[in-house]
């Protein structure tokens, strides 16, 4: 990443597979569970998830992946939801395979939602909420960005807001890419005016309410990501029970 290629949302100088290595491996894997599973007629799971909403360069992503390690659930990032979002044909895939063990299951949550949040209009975000209502009925999720608070059933979810000072953000994305800070202002201030767009055109939201979220942080005051993960843990397990905290041998 350099002055060029401008800030991503979501780096952090850990590496990650790109979106079509993501997808790839998840249907691999799918279809590998799936062929060690014996056929049954037990109705399915509602999982757990648990979706992280930031302002930009919060450095939401790097929390979430400490926070797979704790209670080993998967991290879907924005990248990764986009890529399925704008390929209609992914998404289809992705339902026409939970279809095959329960079928309807996901038509009927996708009325459910719907006819809820009454928000969803357009295309994109229909196909949005197609993906990540298909990837929350899948497997225990970690979901970074794109408003997937919005999206998922509240009862569901535990919502998490991430924010900080201006100063932070700044400080932050200069260090990551090497920049200085007028460079790293302009950076930031194109992607806070994307996403103020996103949200404005996918989900007619011109402002944050904090109503939406079970819990939110101030990096400010909590600096170590480390700390953060922690919180979130907690504050998971608490609203949820100890019994959706996955071991590794379940992740697998």
């Amino acid at each position: 990443m350099n002055k060029k290629t401008g800030y991503r949302p979501g780096f952090y100088g850990k590496k990650r597979q790109s979106p079509d290595q993501w997808v790839d491996n998840y249907f691999k894997k799918w279809a590998q569970k799936e062929a060690r599973k014996k056929q049954d007629t037990a109705k399915p799971k509602h999982y757990r998830s648990i979706c992280f909403s930031r302002q930009i360069g919060v450095g939401a992503l790097e929390i979430a992946d400490l926070l797979a390690q704790t209670i080993h659930y998967r991290v879907v990032d924005r990248e990764i939801m986009e890529h399925m979002a704008e390929d209609a044909n992914l998404a289809v895939k992705l339902i026409e395979l939970f279809d095959e063990r329960y079928p309807g299951r996901i038509s009927e949550w996708l009325a459910m939602i719907t006819r809820e949040k009454t928000f969803i209009k357009s295309d994109y975000a229909r196909q949005l909420a197609k993906t990540v209502t298909a990837l929350a009925s899948s497997e225990p999720t970690i979901f970074v960005g794109r408003g997937t608070h919005f999206i998922l059933p509240r009862d569901l979810v535990l919502s998490v807001r991430i924010i900080c000072s201006r100063k932070y953000r700044i400080d932050r994305l200069a260090d990551l890419l090497g920049i200085d800070e007028p460079e790293a202002e302009k950076h930031l201030d194109r992607c806070d005016r994307e996403q103020e767009q996103f949200f404005k055109t996918v989900f007619q939201k011109e402002e944050t309410s904090f109503d939406g979220f079970d819990l939110v942080i101030n990096r400010d005051y909590f600096k170590d990501a480390v700390h953060v993960a922690k919180i979130v843990a907690c504050a998971f397990e608490q609203k949820f029970g100890s019994e959706y905290i996955l071991s590794a041998e379940t992740s697998d």
